[in-house]
């Protein structure tokens, strides 16, 4: 099994990494597809903020939901491949990692009609001014589901900018 890094937005290359603001409303920051045919395990989750001043924590989700947010297409050179066994797979695209406006991507403009969902971890209260991550032990990944999407969802009181992540392991 190989390790891929996907953050919410495109690989950085001559600037810095673009932060992607929050809402006041439910927002997908990053939704997760694997393959049609292979379950995936997010062993690594995190979230930042740039907010200056201490205002009302927003509430992270990490979940597993039966239906896809409309998002920005995530592409071949956004995923890191982290580790030999990613490097040495070549395109995860090809095989390992469903990309599209209805599949892996970032900020989200639409949110569906999500009619089922399950937490893969509990939900959070974070400050607009911090950071969250959160490395599950070896054998204790949430499993996300064959046909399910993992998303890094938010809503703040006051839209803050972020960074969010996912390490999965496919």
């Amino acid at each position: 099994m190989a390790l891929y890094l996907i953050g919410n937005g495109p690989m950085q290359t001559t600037a810095a990494f673009a932060p992607v603001t929050t809402g006041t409303a439910i927002k997908t920051m990053l939704q997760f597809k694997p393959s049609a045919t292979i379950a995936a395990k997010i062993v690594e989750w995190g979230i930042s903020f740039d907010g200056f001043a201490a205002a009302l924590p927003g509430r992270v989700e990490l979940i597993e939901s039966n239906v896809a947010a409309t998002v920005t297409a995530t592409a071949t050179a956004d995923i890191t491949k982290l580790d030999a066994d990613a490097i040495a797979g070549g395109d995860p695209v090809t095989n390992l990692i469903q990309v599209g406006t209805t599949s892996t991507g970032y900020t989200a403009s639409a949110e569906g009609s999500t009619t089922t969902v399950r937490n893969l971890h509990a939900p959070q209260f974070i400050a607009p001014t911090t950071q969250y991550n959160f490395q599950f032990p070896l054998g204790r990944e949430p499993v996300l589901q064959v046909g399910l999407f993992a998303r890094i969802r938010v809503t703040f009181g006051t839209a803050v900018n972020c960074y969010c992540y996912m390490i999965v392991n496919i």
